[in-house]
């Protein structure tokens, strides 16, 4: 079953939309069970000074987004890059083992978005 944390996030997400000219973009998916997640940063001085979501898929994949969202808000780029789906899932007070892979797509937009920052900032 769900945590209480996870319920929480599912149904009172945090951050979610998109923000307009974000300069970093992450979009994942999970081809078996459909569910995609895009994260947008605002990234200053190599801070994450706002970040959005946005989840088409399950509760568990809304809360994991939810949650991550809330990890790297104010953190640098080095220390979001250390988030992992375990660290995802920790916070929520743990996922059901079938619902993990959540929590790898939660990490994996961030670590995308971060990416596609760094990508745009090496080409300017």
């Amino acid at each position: 079953m769900y945590s209480e944390k996870v319920i929480d996030h599912f149904t009172n997400p945090r951050n979610v939309g998109e923000i307009e000219n974000a300069n970093g973009i992450g979009q994942v998916g999970n081809a078996k069970c459909g569910d995609i997640m895009r994260i947008t940063l605002d990234i200053e001085d190599n801070i994450i000074k706002d970040v959005k979501f946005k989840t088409f898929g399950c509760g568990a994949a809304v809360a994991t987004s939810s949650m991550v969202t809330e990890m790297v808000k104010g953190k640098t780029l080095e220390e979001a890059m250390e988030i992992s789906n375990a660290t995802v899932a920790e916070a929520l007070g743990g996922l059901p083992q079938t619902k993990m892979h959540c929590s790898n797509l939660a990490a994996d937009a961030v670590h995308a978005a971060i990416k596609d920052y760094l990508d745009k900032k090496t080409k300017v």
